[in-house]
């Protein structure tokens, strides 16, 4: 049987989360990513899973893009 040293066996955490924006499609996906930032460490990667727009007056107002953030787990 083959064993993983702890220092190679990495264990990661998914959020799923909704970040905004009423430029783009990437800005909402940075801004979700900024405000996880301030309570999430370690994060490795970002999957986007869902986009739409919120529409006013025939117009795209905002969009909105769910993200699943993938964060490390802290080592003890």
């Amino acid at each position: 049987m083959k064993t993983i040293s702890a220092m190679s066996a990495h264990i990661y955490k998914k959020i799923e989360i909704v970040g905004s924006s009423q430029n783009s499609i990437e800005d909402a996906v940075n801004n979700a990513v900024a405000k996880a930032s301030e309570s999430v460490r370690n994060i490795r990667w970002v999957e986007i899973v869902e986009t739409r727009c919120h529409v006013e007056n025939q117009k795209i107002a905002y969009w909105q893009v769910t993200v699943n953030i993938g964060f490390k787990l802290d080592e003890n």
